[in-house]
């Protein structure tokens, strides 16, 4: 059932498939002893998707809303790793998952607005309207 939901939903499937990705290039950093990149790297990657995930099971639009929230908080942090990365000499080419990152921000940008954009009236103001 879970894995239904992520093949018919596209920001869980790019979560899913750049979280995968980030998986790959951090083994490179372990292989590396690059520890402390690879670590802020795999928990921010990783965290994307597992907030994008956390919504689908929203209590309210103001919880669904607040997880895309810290998606996006996520995919900040993880651009300033990615972009640390990138401008070290050291670091293997990331530019691709930059790109990938670029499209996952779209897409949770616009899930956010549109969600504002259709937030119902809470129930307490309701029971004034009758």
């Amino acid at each position: 059932m879970k894995l239904e939901l992520i093949e018919n939903n596209v920001v869980l499937k790019l979560a899913i498939d750049f979280s995968l990705s980030m998986i790959k290039y951090c083994e490179k950093f372990e292989e590396d002893r690059k520890y402390i990149v690879a670590k802020q790297l795999l928990r921010s990657s990783t965290s994307i998707g597992a907030n994008a995930f956390e919504a689908q099971n929203h209590e309210s639009t103001a919880d669904f809303i607040h997880k895309f929230k810290i998606a996006a908080k996520e995919v900040n942090e993880t651009q300033y790793w990615l972009l640390l990365c990138k401008k070290s000499e050291s670091y293997p080419d990331c530019d691709d998952l930059l790109l990938k990152l670029e499209s996952i921000d779209k897409v949770i940008s616009k899930i956010i607005s549109t969600a504002k954009r259709k937030k119902p009236i809470s129930y307490s103001l309701s029971l004034f309207l009758f």
